[in-house]
């Protein structure tokens, strides 16, 4: 079993976040420049088995995909293209940025470490990552007849 990996993209920054191979835990791998993604992808799927590729689809209130949406579609284009046989998947990540600021807050990082926006992009992956898992174990036990 490979691996499930999410990447908050923006305009700016990536962070990149990764689960175990059970796919179980997920775990914060790098906050990188746009420009460094795709080297850093070539080498990490190089040498790691990456099952799906989870890329967050930031959404505005009224379900409409967001600004962001036009520096995030380029890339998926360019990922389809590198990796044509990884299974690439979209999912919401409203609200993420802002749950990662409080999960900074509520583990007592000070107000300068929770202006480094490359902390925020890590924690923001490691949320999709982790909400993707839980929707997915969801839908898993839904298909489950009742014992």
């Amino acid at each position: 079993m490979g691996r499930i990996m999410a990447i908050d993209y923006g305009q700016k920054r990536a962070g990149i976040a990764v689960t175990d191979e059970l796919q179980l835990i997920p775990n914060a791998l790098a906050s990188l420049h746009v420009t460094e993604v795709m080297p850093f992808l070539k080498k990490y799927l190089s040498e790691e088995k990456v099952d799906v590729m989870v890329i967050g689809e930031p959404r505005t209130m009224n379900n409409t995909p967001s600004e962001a949406e036009r520096f995030i579609g380029p890339f998926i284009h360019t990922l389809k293209k590198t990796f044509p046989g990884l299974r690439i998947e979209r999912f919401d990540e409203r609200f993420t940025s802002r749950m990662a600021f409080q999960t900074m807050i509520d583990a007592g990082l000070g107000k300068k470490a929770r202006q480094d926006k490359a902390i925020v992009d890590r924690i923001s992956a490691v949320l999709i990552l982790q909400s993707y898992l839980d929707a997915r174990s969801i839908a898993q036990n839904r298909k489950k007849p009742d014992s």
